[in-house]
Order: C-alpha cells, then structure tokens, then sequence
C-alpha cells in the first residue's frame, strides 16, 4: 500500500513539473512571437503532452506519461489528483476575479446581465437541440439526445473569458462586469436545465417541484454566499488584520475561497461561482487590498495548471470521427451566444462593439461543457460520437474566443451607447 502511495505521488509530481514548464513555455511562445494571450499557449501546450498525443506515447522503462484516465472508467481523461490541482487554479483563478470587480458597477450591470445570460442559455439550448434533429443523432426536439446536445451548448466557461481580460487590463469594463455577473447566470440556469434532462434521461419524466428544489438550493446559496460576505466582509477583514503570522491574509483568503467553493459544489453549483461570489463580496474591503500583491504570485503558478489541464482533455480522435456534424454544431454553438448574449446586451444600452464584446466573451465553453458531457456519456444519455461533438466544439470554442476578444477590446472605444459613470 505504502508503495502504491509512493508511486502515485513520485509521478504526479513529475506530472505537475512538466505541466508548470509546458505552461511557461506555451505562455512564451504566445506571448512573444504570437502576440496572443498566454492561455491561447498554455491550451495548446496541454494538447500536446495530453494523452491523446505525447502523453499517450508509451516509452520503453517508462510507459505513458499521462495516461488516458477515461480509458479505466473515470468521466475525464486526466487522473482524479490532476483534476483536483487543476481545478484549485480555477478556485484561485475565480476568487481572484472577484476580488478585482468593481461591486457597485457589478450591480449596476446585474439587469442587463441577467437578460445576457437568459439568451445566452435559450438560444443556444433550442440552436443545438434542433440542430441535432435536423442532421439525424435524434428524431425529435424532445428526445434526450437533442435535450443533452442543447444543454452542452448553453455552458460558458467563466475562467477562460476572465482570464483573458485580465491578462489585457479589461476586467474593469462594463463589458466585461457584465460578461462575468451572466456567466455566473448562466452557470445557475445550465444546472437547472442539466438537471432536467437527466432526470428525463434516468426516469422518462420530472416533476416541478423537483426543478424548483434544485433551483431554490442554487440560486439561495449563489445569493447567500455573496449577501452574507458582503454583511461580514468588514469583520472579516478586521479579524484577519489581528494575526501577526506571516501569510496569515492569504491563507486565511485562500481558506475562504476554498470553502465558499466547498459549498456551491455540495449544493449543486460548480466551484468556481462559490469562490467568485464570496471575492466579489470582499472586493471592497482591506483585505483585498492585502490580498493583492501576494495571490499574485499564487495565481501566477496554479492558475495555468488549469488551462493546461484542459488542454490536455482534447481528444483528436473523438473530433475527426464525427467532422461533418461537429462542424454544424461548433458553428450553432458560436452563433448560439454571439447572437443569444450579444443581442440582449445591444437592447439593455450597449452599441454593437458592445455587443459584439459580450457575446464573444460568453462563447467559451470550456471545463464546463466538458463536465457536462462526461456526466451524459456515463449516464448513458449520449453515445461517444455526440461525446466527440461536445469535445470539437469545447475545443473551438475556448480557443477561438481569445483569439477574437483582445482585437475587439484594442483600442479601448467605448462599448456602451451612452457612457455610464464608472465612479
């Protein structure tokens, strides 16, 4: 057993060094010669050492380096240990994000951004259900396979967008307020809608009362993780600034972090909503300004574990057997939320490149969608080609969003119609 342990840990650890190098030098070559952001790198260099390609590659004494975890039952292709780093960099990511937010302009935007997420999710949902009739994996709208499809296709994945307005000085925007505060939505909306169809998948039926419950737990602990840090964050810091103990603020930030992330999972939300509601309830206090200098350091090396992580979950195979109808739906998935998120935005005060803006940085779907489609694949909801679907156009969809959304904030023109005081 001792020695099982041993093992297990002496190979994540040489895992997590290749990871953090290929991270750095994915992020450079980007970064330097590409003139893109870092994560753009950082995805690709996960691609490449993942299983599916060098990582897969069984060396003579060595064996894989990264073995393919989905191929000895587990819904994801990278071990449970990996998974879990990788995700810590989400929690830190997110926290981080919500820490810099501007509380007053995030609920200033929160009107607009509900009515973002709602089409986000709407469009998207009917665009991938009914493109999943019309090219034949399902007979009918209702049945659970074009359900499923659509509801892979309303997931957006909060880390890749905030990470790259970050990483180009536009996390303070109106744009981008609105951007995160939807996607956070649109996570609450796209359990609602997960949870449905699975039960419909399961039992051939749900009842109302069963939605409500699951959506009265969601939307209660999104608002009671955010209402309760607001009401304590004045406490909180002043109890923090008592230790004298070095690091005391970041790992007692941290710990907050964790455990607001702790709860959203054990009541049904994903992580990262827990860890951005209870940063954005601090984000006014001292602590956040004591959190400053040293989280960045912090984030500067689990973070991209994360979006190497999810590089490596790319499988090329999956994408290349069912080309033709993840081609249609990665092209629904991108319209689904340019035109789903962007259209609510232009109406609720944006100008087009507002618009524009908002529905891009909604388009990726990232860890999110992945999740989702590993739950309906080992329900048995969905088969392994609409399995390849859901990873072709994750794919395309992550990498294809930063790639539009720093040329579309160069130049910082204004994105609203009537500019709104930021003060």
């Amino acid at each position: 057993m001792e020695e099982d342990i041993t093992h297990l840990m002496t190979r994540l650890v040489f895992q997590l060094a290749l990871i953090l190098a290929a991270a750095k030098i994915g992020g450079e070559i980007s970064e330097r010669f590409l003139k893109v952001p870092p994560v753009l790198g950082e995805l690709a260099a996960g691609a490449l050492i993942g299983p599916f390609v060098l990582g897969g590659v069984d060396f003579p004494g060595i064996g894989p380096i990264f073995q393919n975890a989905a191929s000895e039952g587990s819904v994801i292709p990278v071990s449970t240990e990996m998974w879990f780093i990788a995700q810590m960099g989400a929690v830190i990511l997110l926290f981080h994000a919500g820490l810099e937010t501007n509380l007053k302009q995030f609920l200033r935007y929160a009107a607009p951004a509900s009515l973002v997420a709602l089409g986000g999710v709407l469009i998207p949902f009917f665009l991938g259900a009914y493109g999943t009739v019309l090219l034949g994996p399902a007979e009918k709208i209702t049945d659970v396979e074009a359900l499923f499809m659509g509801s892979i296709l309303t997931a957006t994945s909060i880390g890749i967008s905030v990470r790259v307005l970050r990483d180009i000085g536009s996390m303070e925007t109106p744009e981008s307020v609105t951007i995160v505060a939807a996607a956070v939505i649109d996570d609450v909306l796209g359990i609602l809608i997960l949870a449905v169809v699975v039960a419909i998948a399961v039992s051939g039926s749900v009842s109302a009362s069963d939605v409500t419950i699951i959506g009265v737990k969601a939307v209660g602990l999104w608002l009671g993780i955010t209402v309760v840090g607001l009401l304590l964050a004045n406490h909180i810091s002043k109890f923090v600034g008592l230790f004298n103990v070095p690091g005391a603020a970041l790992g007692l930030g941290l710990a907050l972090a964790f455990f607001a992330a702790g709860l959203a999972e054990a009541f049904g939300l994903a992580m990262i909503i827990g860890a951005y509601s209870i940063g954005l309830a601090l984000s006014g206090s001292d602590l956040a300004h004591r959190l400053e200098d040293p989280l960045k350091s912090v984030d500067h090396a689990l973070v991209p574990v994360f979006f190497v992580v999810m590089g490596m979950m790319v499988d090329f195979g999956a994408v290349t057997s069912v080309l033709g109808f993840g081609v249609v739906i990665t092209i629904l998935a991108v319209l689904g939320k340019v035109v789903g998120a962007g259209a609510p935005a232009f109406f609720t005060g944006f100008n087009k490149l507002g618009a524009w803006r908002i529905g891009i940085g909604m388009m990726p779907r990232g860890e999110v969608a992945l999740i989702i489609a590993g739950i309906g694949l080992t329900r048995g909801v969905i088969e392994a080609d609409l399995f390849g679907v859901s990873i072709m156009m994750t794919m395309v969809t992550t990498i294809l969003a930063p790639i539009i959304l720093v040329p579309a904030f160069r130049g910082g023109a204004s994105g609203r119609r009537n500019e709104i005081s930021q003060s």
